[in-house]
């Protein structure tokens, strides 16, 4: 038995065997249209969606918004000429071209093809009769929207760390911003953090990549926001807005990347002083005297852990106006003091370290704006103690901290 021919193997056979049988074929050909032809379909496009959104004909009249008496312009011209209804009639779903919509007192006179045009939203720009108006071109309509629907983040306590992380990194510069206009990376990844509209934003996942018809190459993203919503966008959609905002930045990962975690702290202790080098530094452990009823329980265990180039007795000073301290009067349980130290670095370091036992709450300040302190740490004192000999010593790396036991342990 001989192969199957493939479908679009069709003899004169197939042809006369078909036309003995009565049954006539016919080849389809692409339509193709003349730019004013695109433009005048795609302002009767405008009507019909209108149509199929109010379930009603667009409508004249003051009371009326200006696109449903523009719309209503347009659909009264459309029926008034031949050769639109010629054009548009096979394209009619709905029935739109069947009756006039032009109330009492509405009528209109075609006094020439750029008054029809105008009427259409096609109106002649300088020489240029295909120039739309009011009618979105089929690359802007192929186009993604700007942002699409946030909605809250139900998980975003799992993303809530990977934020606190980003931005004390920010702060002790062990990860940088640079705008994204001018940023040399122009890819957008699943794990890339971006500033756009004043939030942070992670790309938390990515989706296979497809095409749309007429439009470029595209995929579907998961973006989480630092206000606890998230969004369901298309790549260029996301690119645009970050395009659109001026002040839109890229955040950039410590460079070159390494296993270590410790190891993007950055000098701890230097012969060379830069801006934030002090040729001392104070580690200073705070407790708080709050009243609140968690914190009377853990009050042995619930420590502010900071650095400063300062007096540790000054920076505790106005604690019980200031959210970052719990609202509550503090006191100093524990001071160390060390040389040439890099202060951010160090603090850093700290804070990862003890990151697992970070007290998560969020309290008002004086505007009635949310903060999370993020110095508070549910650690015993004498365990502070050791860290601060590791890291003297340079064998902190060597170590991890056990929540569970309360206590550190080899790595």
């Amino acid at each position: 038995m001989g192969k199957k021919k493939a479908a679009a193997s069709f003899t004169d056979d197939d042809d006369a065997l078909l036309a003995e049988l009565g049954v006539e074929t016919e080849v389809k050909q692409a339509q193709t249209y003349t730019p004013k032809q695109e433009r005048i379909i795609a302002g009767f496009e405008d009507i019909q969606r209108f149509y199929r959104e109010h379930g009603r004909r667009p409508q004249h009249g003051d009371v009326r918004d200006i696109f449903e008496r523009l719309y209503a312009v347009r659909l009264d011209r459309i029926v008034a000429d031949p050769e639109c209804l010629e054009l548009l009639r096979p394209l009619d779903e709905d029935g739109l071209l069947d009756a006039r919509v032009s109330e009492e007192g509405e009528e209109y006179s075609i006094e020439s093809d750029d008054e029809l045009l105008e009427a259409l939203g096609v109106g002649p720009s300088e020489n240029d009769i295909t120039t739309m108006k009011h009618v979105r071109t089929a690359a802007e309509r192929n186009a993604p929207e700007e942002i699409a629907q946030r909605k809250p983040c139900e998980d975003f306590d799992d993303f809530r760390p990977d934020f606190e992380a980003v931005q004390a990194d920010i702060e002790s510069g062990q990860q940088t911003t640079e705008l994204f206009k001018t940023s040399s990376r122009s890819q957008i990844k699943k794990g890339d953090w971006f500033i756009v509209d004043g939030h942070k934003a992670l790309v938390a996942d990515a989706g296979k990549w497809f095409t749309p018809e007429h439009g470029e190459r595209d995929r579907r993203l998961r973006v989480i926001f630092d206000n606890g919503t998230e969004s369901d966008l298309l790549l260029r959609s996301l690119r645009r807005a970050l395009n659109k905002d001026e002040a839109s930045r890229r955040i950039v990962p410590p460079q070159p990347e390494t296993d270590d975690e410790y190891a993007t702290a950055g000098p701890l202790f230097s012969n060379v002083f830069d801006t934030d080098d002090s040729e001392s530094g104070t580690i200073y452990i705070a407790r708080s005297l709050s009243d609140d009823e968690f914190v009377k329980a853990n009050r042995e265990v619930l420590h502010k852990i900071g650095v400063t180039g300062g007096d540790p007795v000054t920076r505790i000073a106005g604690a019980k106006k200031d959210p970052t301290y719990l609202l509550a009067e503090a006191e100093l349980v524990a001071t160390y003091k060390l040389a040439n130290i890099n202060r951010k670095a160090l603090e850093t370091l700290l804070h990862k370290f003890f990151a697992k036992a970070r007290l998560d709450v969020a309290l008002a300040d004086r505007f009635g704006d949310k903060v999370r302190p993020r110095e508070w740490f549910l650690v015993p004192l004498p365990v502070i103690a050791e860290v601060v000999d590791r890291v003297k010593d340079g064998s902190i790396s060597d170590y991890r901290y056990d929540t569970d036991t309360a206590t550190l342990r080899i790595r």
